[in-house]
């Protein structure tokens, strides 16, 4: 569990809810289902609109990993990488065959499997890349629906908050009717700029940055796999990965 994020979110609303009780206003004005609606169902379908179902649902799917990132551990990554050269130099490339079944990542299995094959380390090193390329254009697809919402939630809000008014309009002959109509036109515009700017903009950064360290940590490992597949030195091959990590 990522606790900054948490307490990021935490935060971010904390002191807009604080801020409206210290203005000597009520958290209950702020609850308006009429405004969210508007804000919340109008930007989820412009996103499903431009991004598409599947990538819909993938980005809802990313956002888990804003709260519990996996955990890389590179130092323990490096010494696996350094056993399986010594054992592909002391045993040969076949002898890698039987560490596949016990790894679980896709992309290491992939690479390793590559090996065994008896691919060449130009031919692998390319066939790597395209998995990378096309595991980072998937992934920003994803990220791409939260950038969206972001550009969306407060364009809707003004349009709520259009709404909220046109509704006053039409009830200025009743003065107890007016109330309702000016709250919905406001809170809809916090309710966009809001989710927009502590909510999803800050989800689409923190999986930016997700995706940035899985490209990272693929393009070592493909590097690795190649010096692998090549017969370099062990050594060498460790000392280079040292070098990712600087």
């Amino acid at each position: 569990m990522d606790w900054g994020s948490l307490i990021g979110i935490a935060l971010a609303l904390g002191g807009l809810l604080i801020g409206q009780m210290l203005e000597g206003g009520k958290i209950a004005s702020l609850v308006q289902p009429a405004a969210f609606v508007i804000v919340v169902v109008g930007t989820i379908g412009a996103v499903i609109l431009q991004s598409g179902l599947a990538n819909f649902f993938h980005g809802m799917k990313m956002a888990g990993r804003v709260f519990s990132p996996p955990h890389d551990n590179y130092r323990n990554l490096i010494r696996d990488i350094g056993n399986w050269s010594v054992i592909a130099r002391r045993e040969g490339l076949l002898s890698l065959e039987r560490l596949i079944e016990g790894v679980t990542d896709p992309f290491i299995q992939h690479g390793l499997r590559l090996i065994v094959d008896g691919v060449e380390p130009a031919k692998l090193r390319e066939v790597l890349d395209l998995e990378i390329g096309a595991f980072e254009t998937r992934q920003r697809l994803g990220i791409k629906v939260w950038e969206s919402a972001g550009g969306y939630a407060p364009t809707i809000g003004i349009l709520g908050a259009v709404l909220g008014l046109i509704h006053v309009m039409e009830n200025l002959s009743d003065p107890s009717r007016l109330g309702g109509g000016i709250a919905v036109a406001f809170v809809a515009t916090i309710y966009g700029v809001g989710f927009a700017n502590l909510v999803f903009l800050p989800i689409a950064g923190k999986l930016k940055a997700y995706v940035a360290r899985e490209v990272f940590k693929h393009e070592m490992l493909a590097d690795a796999f190649a010096g692998i597949a090549a017969g370099e030195n062990p050594r060498l091959i460790e000392e280079r990965m040292n070098i990712y990590l600087t």
